[in-house]
């Protein structure tokens, strides 16, 4: 049986490098996560639930990063999701849901794509379930969006800001330059 020792050597944890500031490994998390806004709107109650078409259902994303301070960022996932029939709206949810993620020590371009594909993918599932809310809280079928591949999505996006950086003359970007 293994003793506490061999546990911290096998974690490769420095028991003397934690609360000195020595530690100077990479570390990233997320720290805490919240709604910041939600809307929900249903303009077309009571009407709209005798309603027999198939609805038309839209959904956007946009995801936003800032920094807080040199080591916390925060991340916003924001979801739009619009549902239309021919006789009109039936919803629209407005969610913009966010989280802290903590940075240390982490080279820029690892964290770029770490604030813009690994904590996205990590806030998701939570939004998701916000979103499966609102939908049924407004009287319809909770709306459960597909699982999305953030990495995918952020390395398509990275590589179409390179070519298209190309193509105007200018020099392609680094990886993690994406403006």
């Amino acid at each position: 049986m293994a003793d506490e020792n061999d546990i911290l050597t096998d974690l490769n944890f420095d028991p003397g490098a934690g609360g000195n500031g020595a530690d100077n490994r990479p570390m990233a998390g997320l720290i805490a996560q919240y709604i910041k806004d939600l809307s929900v709107e249903n303009p077309n109650a009571p009407t709209c639930y005798q309603w027999t078409d198939q609805p038309n259902v839209d959904v956007q994303f946009n995801i936003a990063a800032s920094p807080v301070n040199d080591e916390v960022h925060e991340v916003e996932l924001k979801i739009t999701v619009g549902a239309k029939m021919p006789q009109g709206n039936l919803y629209l949810v407005e969610l913009s849901y966010a989280g802290l993620v903590g940075l240390r020590n982490i080279p820029e371009d690892a964290a770029h794509a770490f604030l813009y594909a690994e904590a996205p993918r990590l806030l998701f599932p939570f939004a998701r379930r916000v979103i499966a809310d609102a939908t049924r809280d407004a009287g319809f079928a909770p709306l459960m969006l597909d699982p999305m591949d953030f990495s995918a999505l952020y390395q398509q996006q990275l590589a179409q800001r390179n070519a298209e950086k190309a193509a105007g003359g200018g020099e392609a970007p680094a990886p993690g330059e994406v403006n």
